[in-house]
């Protein structure tokens, strides 16, 4: 996964999931499952990708193992790894799943219906079901998207609790 969609998906799950506003609320540990579907647990760049992830959480008070917890699994590419880690990330009732592929975040609606799944890498997110439109997030769906696919220009910057992301 490149840079910028890594950034892209974090901007999502940052836009998506209102973490930023609850990390000092309560002494509940939040859950984020992350299936990196197209990714090797040795890769270097989903190590760098993962890496860059929870330093974000951390500038947003978020802690890994203190109020937060951030479980990935790796399928490098391996479609039955990929559904058997969906099931495993689903049945660990995280408050939210981060998926970067089409057969990742397939597997990953396959198994729920009610946990909010924010997914990245998708080249054609209505064709595959994901998602109804691009305003389904809106709608009250549990799929929401941070793909390419965006309209606005990507010179346009969401800004989420002092934190910045290029959409």
């Amino acid at each position: 996964m490149k840079r910028r969609q890594f950034i892209t998906l974090l901007g999502g799950a940052a836009a998506t999931c209102p973490l930023a506003a609850r990390a000092q609320q309560g002494d509940r540990v939040r859950r984020i499952g992350v299936l990196a579907a197209d990714l090797a647990e040795n890769d270097p760049t989903g190590i760098a990708n993962v890496s860059a992830f929870t330093r974000a959480f951390q500038q947003l008070g978020w802690i890994d193992g203190r109020n937060v917890r951030i479980d990935v699994r790796w399928a490098a590419s391996d479609i039955e790894l990929m559904r058997r880690f969906a099931k495993e990330l689903v049945d660990l009732q995280p408050d939210v799943i981060v998926s970067a592929s089409t057969p990742g975040t397939a597997a990953v609606k396959r198994e729920t219906r009610t946990i909010p799944v924010i997914f990245v890498v998708v080249s054609d997110p209505i064709g595959e079901g994901f998602t109804a439109n691009h305003l389904s997030a809106l709608a009250g769906t549990s799929v929401r998207s941070s793909s390419g696919s965006n309209p606005r220009p990507r010179e346009e910057r969401h800004h989420s609790r002092g934190a910045t992301f290029p959409l």
